[in-house]
């Protein structure tokens, strides 16, 4: 048996005879009065009542309704379409944005390793000597030394004189 595929497009041709010139205008005439009709429903229609199919075999024509659903099903598909490029172009250019970022971000941590490799920083010494001068005043401030009261009250004289 004949295998057809999912759409098959057959071609009518009508011959430059006074007949096929007489049916097509008439074809063109019916389809002006039928806009929501196309050449190829009107075809199929012919088909089936030339064919004697019973009508319970017959698809149902398309209703007003239906054709509303359908295009109100087209325009949400060119909306999604239409918001999924923005969204698509807006992404882009966030993305974009990063990855200029991430490069100032890499050539700025590239010129500081090369300055600190040929700059080392310098930190002040911390000598011995600074650290044993910073213990004995520690050490002295928590151990006051013992003074002489000769010297105490001498202290006083002196400081009148």
């Amino acid at each position: 048996m004949f295998q057809w595929s999912k759409k098959v497009v057959k071609s009518v041709t009508f011959n430059p005879e006074v007949a096929d010139e007489s049916l097509l205008a008439v074809v063109e005439n019916h389809l002006e009065q039928l806009p929501d009709k196309t050449f190829s429903d009107l075809c199929k229609e012919a088909l089936w009542q030339s064919l004697c199919v019973p009508t319970a075999v017959k698809p149902s024509p398309k209703t007003a309704a239906t054709d509303s659903v359908e295009q109100k099903i087209d325009q949400l598909q060119r909306q999604v379409a239409d918001l999924e490029e923005r969204l698509f172009t807006k992404e882009s250019h966030r993305l974009e944005a990063i990855e200029r970022h991430i490069l100032q971000l890499t050539q700025q941590m590239a010129h500081l390793a090369i300055v600190i490799t040929e700059h080392p920083v310098i930190q002040p010494p911390t000598s011995s000597a600074s650290v044993n001068e910073v213990a004995n005043a520690t050490y002295a401030a928590s151990h006051p030394e013992e003074v002489d009261p000769v010297i105490s009250r001498l202290s006083q004289f002196l400081d009148d004189f």
